[in-house]
């Protein structure tokens, strides 16, 4: 079949025989009309992604270098850090890109691949952070088993299962929705080609598809969500027996960063992608998603880096190391 492409106005179209068109190219609304709004939102947006950056790549330099770090708890840390590193990137210097360009386009399959990058690794990260609270409950519930518990090879396991269903869900996903029929408009009202809003503009009827999207939000936002607060009650009654305060203060400090970073994750996906559209316009899902796809990933090494004494002492030892040196 033979394409002839031609473009009107921000629509690119492709026409296949017949009358049959196909969408080609999406386009993003930008946050807003006001140049001065756009260029603060540039360079805050920048700061926090080179921030974001440098921060986690500092952690994962860290606790790859000092034997001190090399635990189970630092390998998710490590893990953690990678993550929001790609996690990041997927939407962000896109972002960028389109602030000051004329076209804030992008192809159909570059649409597709971001969505299936961006929903792989948020999918992965939700299930890593279970993984990690997993750790927390067994190091401090369980301490005398710890080390035949969260074994290595069992940390490498943790990890390929989360691995694995980040790649197997958003294979299917990015695929049901991106082989529906896209034939205009396509101007997505989002700053990265996220489900709904690129799902708003197929032209069939997608009841199916957001009825699947919900009960993936259900599954591995949801649950995932319940087994952290499961594994942190757990803590808590094991927190309450432990007869010294200041034991009951050292236990609870090595959750509480944890803690934070799941609360910044997860609750502004699950007011995204699991409270109802009718309740928030489209304008707060713009920057609740700006919210999770960069000042989350920014906090996770500022948080760790800034409670965890074992960090700081890290990173005093490998500033000596560089003076020495």
């Amino acid at each position: 079949m033979t394409f002839l492409f031609f473009q009107m106005g921000n629509t690119r179209w492709a026409v296949a025989s017949g009358n049959h068109t196909a969408v080609t190219h999406f386009f993003f609304e930008p946050f807003s009309d006001v140049l001065e709004v756009q260029v603060a939102l540039f360079f805050l947006v920048l700061l926090m992604y080179l921030t974001t950056m440098w921060g986690n790549l500092l952690i994962i330099t860290i606790s790859v270098i000092d034997p001190a770090l090399h635990s189970p708890m630092y390998f998710f840390l490590r893990n953690l850090s990678f993550l929001e590193i790609a996690y990041t990137s997927s939407t962000i210097p896109k972002f960028l890109v389109n602030s000051f360009a004329k076209d804030k386009g992008i192809s159909f399959v570059g649409c597709a691949m971001q969505m299936y990058f961006f929903g792989l690794l948020g999918v992965t990260e939700c299930c890593l952070l279970t993984a990690m609270a997993y750790d927390r409950y067994v190091a401090i519930c369980h301490p005398l088993r710890y080390t035949t518990m969260i074994s290595h090879t069992v940390c490498l396991q943790l990890s390929g299962v989360c691995w694995f269903l980040g790649v197997l869900v958003n294979v299917w996903q990015t695929t049901f929705i991106f082989t529906l029929p896209f034939c205009g408009p396509n101007m997505i009202n989002h700053f990265f080609c996220d489900l709904l809003p690129v799902l708003k503009l197929a032209c069939v009827d997608t009841f199916r598809n957001e009825i699947y999207i919900y009960i993936v939000a259900v599954v591995f936002v949801m649950v995932p969500f319940l087994l952290i607060l499961v594994s942190y009650a757990w803590i808590l009654h094991t927190n309450f027996s432990i007869p010294s305060a200041e034991g009951r203060r050292k236990t609870f400090s090595t959750c509480f960063s944890h803690l934070l970073v799941v609360t910044l994750f997860y609750v502004p996906g699950m007011v995204t992608y699991l409270i109802p559209k009718s309740i928030h316009s489209h304008n707060s899902n713009k920057f609740l998603s700006l919210f999770y796809s960069v000042m989350s990933p920014m906090m996770n090494p500022l948080i760790y880096s800034l409670r965890n004494k074992e960090v700081k002492q890290a990173l005093r030892r490998l500033i000596s190391r560089k003076r020495s040196f």
